[in-house]
This record gives C-alpha cells, sequence and structure tokens, in this order.
C-alpha cells in the first residue's frame, strides 16, 4: 500500500521575498543624485520636485543628496547649481562643455554615465520629460541597471534599497520594484506627481566639476536650428491651478461643450479622463491621468469621472477635489474631498450660471490665479 503521509515541500519564496546580495563593485556606491534638467537656459521645475524627494531619501539613508547639472559654460548652468543648493542639495556636479548647449543623447548620456561611473551614487533620479525619459533609458542601458519609469512614490525599505512604486496593468494596479543587485537604482517621476519643496536660502555649497570626454567630431547627431513650441496651442494641464474635466458620464460628445463653458466661467483649464480620447470627443493632450498629464490644481472638478486608480494617480495631489457622479460607489468618492451625486449634464449649466452671475471678470482672473 503506497503511503500518502509525506511532508509537503515549503512552498517556493515569490520573487518579492528575494534579497540577492549586492555583487561587491556596487557596496561602495553611496548617495542620492538628481538631475537637474537645464534647457534653453530654463530649469524644468520637475527638478525641483524630485530633490524634494530626493531631501528624503538621503536622510533615511543617511548619505548626501547632490545635483547634477550638465550644460554650456555661462551664468544660466551656474544658476542651475544655485537653485540645486537652494532646494536642498548638499553638493553638486556640474559638466560645463559648448557641445552640451542642446540636448543631444549623446554627449548627455556619456557626460552622465561618465559622472555616476566616477563618483558612484546609489540612487539617480530624472525627471520624465521628453528629455529625462530620452536620457534615462540610455544611461540605464549603458550601465547595465534597472530603471522604473513613471513613478508615483518612492522610499526606502528596510535594508535601504529604493522601493520605487507606479502603476501597471493600464493603471488598474500599484507595483514596487526594487533593483536589487545593479547601482545604481534608476527612476523617474513625471512632474507634478511630487509636491514642489519650499525654497530656501542656502548659500552655493560644494561644487565637483568634470569634462567630458567627447569632443564634437564624434557625435553624429547636429543641431540645425531651435524651434520653440511657447506659441503652441498643446494644453499645459499639468501647470493650471484651476481644471474642470469629463468623463463618459457626460453621455455625449456635445456634452463636452458643457464642461468647456464652466471651464471658461471661472478662468479653469478642461480636461478629460482617457475613455473620452479613445472616443475621440477630446485630443490626447487633454488625457488626464496615469497615461496622460498629472495635475496638481488648487480645485479640480470631475464630472463623469469614475475615478479608476489610472486617473486618481493623476489627480490626488490636488488641493480639493470636487467630483460629480451619478454612481454612489463611484471610486471617485473614496479620494474626492466634496462630493455630488447627481448627472453632470444637469449640474454643470447650473453651476455655470451661478458662477456667471456671481464672479466679475476680475473675479475670474484672480480665482484662476
Amino acid at each position: 500500500m503506497l503511503s500518502t503521509n509525506r511532508e509537503s515541500p515549503p512552498p517556493a519564496a515569490g520573487r518579492a521575498a528575494m534579497k540577492k546580495e549586492l555583487p561587491d563593485q556596487f557596496k561602495d556606491h553611496r548617495h542620492v543624485w538628481v538631475f537637474i534638467e537645464l534647457e534653453r537656459d530654463q530649469v524644468h521645475s520637475v527638478s525641483f520636485e524630485l530633490l524634494g524627494e530626493g531631501r528624503k531619501l538621503a536622510d533615511k539613508l543617511g548619505v548626501q543628496l547632490a545635483g547634477v547639472v550638465l550644460g554650456p559654460p555661462g551664468e544660466a548652468t551656474w544658476f542651475a547649481i544655485a537653485e540645486a543648493f537652494a532646494y536642498g542639495a548638499d553638493l553638486a556636479y556640474i559638466v560645463e562643455a559648448p557641445l552640451l548647449a542642446d540636448y543631444r543623447n549623446e554627449p548627455f548620456t556619456k557626460a552622465l554615465t561618465d559622472l555616476v561611473t566616477n563618483y558612484k551614487p546609489e540612487i539617480l533620479l530624472l525627471g520624465a520629460t521628453t528629455l529625462g525619459r530620452d536620457l534615462a533609458g540610455s544611461v540605464a542601458t549603458t550601465l547595465l541597471t534597472g530603471l522604473t519609469a513613471d513613478c508615483t512614490e518612492l522610499d526606502v525599505d528596510a535594508d535601504g534599497s529604493l522601493a520605487a512604486t507606479r502603476p501597471t496593468f493600464g493603471g488598474s494596479l500599484l507595483c514596487t520594484i526594487y533593483t536589487l543587485n545593479c547601482r545604481p537604482q534608476m527612476a523617474t517621476v513625471r512632474p507634478r506627481v511630487m509636491a514642489m519643496p519650499p525654497r530656501g536660502n542656502n548659500k552655493i555649497g560644494r561644487v565637483i566639476q568634470h569634462k567630458v570626454s567627447m569632443i564634437e567630431e564624434e557625435i553624429v547627431t547636429k543641431v540645425l536650428g531651435f524651434l520653440s513650441d511657447g506659441q503652441s496651442a498643446t494644453a499645459n494641464l499639468a501647470y493650471a491651478d484651476v481644471v474642470v474635466a469629463g468623463g463618459l458620464g457626460l453621455g455625449a460628445v456635445e456634452n463636452v461643450k458643457l464642461m468647456k463653458k464652466l471651464a471658461r466661467t471661472i478662468g479653469a483649464d478642461y480636461g478629460c479622463s482617457r475613455p473620452l480620447v479613445q472616443k475621440g470627443w477630446m485630443p490626447a493632450d487633454r488625457q488626464i491621468g496615469q497615461t496622460g498629464k498629472t495635475i496638481r490644481p488648487k480645485l479640480y472638478i470631475a464630472a463623469g469621472i469614475s475615478g479608476a486608480i489610472q486617473h486618481r494617480v493623476g489627480v490626488e495631489g490636488a488641493d480639493l477635489i470636487l467630483a460629480i457622479n451619478t454612481d454612489p460607489n463611484a471610486p471617485i468618492f473614496d479620494f474626492a474631498h466634496l462630493g455630488v451625486v447627481t448627472d453632470a449634464i444637469r449640474l454643470l449649466p447650473s453651476l455655470t450660471e451661478l458662477f456667471t452671475h456671481r464672479l466679475s471678470p476680475h473675479s475670474r482672473d484672480k480665482l484662476a490665479n
């Protein structure tokens, strides 16, 4: 008779339970770095937002926070360094060269990877801008390290590893990703996901200068000219103080005008959830959420938006969220500050009329500012 009284083997440990031993060549990596994005003499505000998060990570690890600036010789490059110190950096790395005047992948990748190889940071953060996404991917590939893109939260776990959280599966789940056996641990964060830290009065501190080991003749890409998009009609939702947005609860494409009219009345910008873009009712540059724009307005009015997690991560930094939805169990009511259970296409015209009578043009301008 075959006995079945055998002990079952222990369950295999999941990937989340794994902790690989860091190779010896990475054990001397220290400090948190933030890439300060400087383009056409302007520092992108996401760099300051990342310095605020980097400060928290550096304090938890007991290490220094450094800003990294790549740019042409001149006042603008040194101004970027001074701003890095004002927003909390302990030291700064700078690479000045004429070939860094305009962003090109080759010299920027070479300069940043050389810095990392020489000075060995354990964490490197970049903004998930057009420039930052391009640079982060090529730097991570060159250094053979991990990169977690579009993070919504950064933290340090008990053993000092970077815990980078981002939405996955189309925004339906949040996952935390670790780079266990490579350094630096790299992550990108979109503008306005993290709060802007207060600007201090820190004077310029220790600056480490480094030369880029590349000459213009080695670079395939050439800059023929520069065309500014400053006059573009593309939406700039990420920096709007008041935003009105619509979702499928608007019912039909002709009802989108109700949302736009309210936005115009109160001096707001307007956007939408992903389904409206998929239906062709709104352009992609108006989409709000993990796969669209992340916003941090003072007031966000969501009309007929259910509030799925991919939308939530794009708006939960708002100071005040007013949700309008016919479904009292809609997920948006779980994180909205104020909620109205009603049909948005009935309430929007009433709100517009009310604000039209209550707000003078001067008041609308003041609200928008």
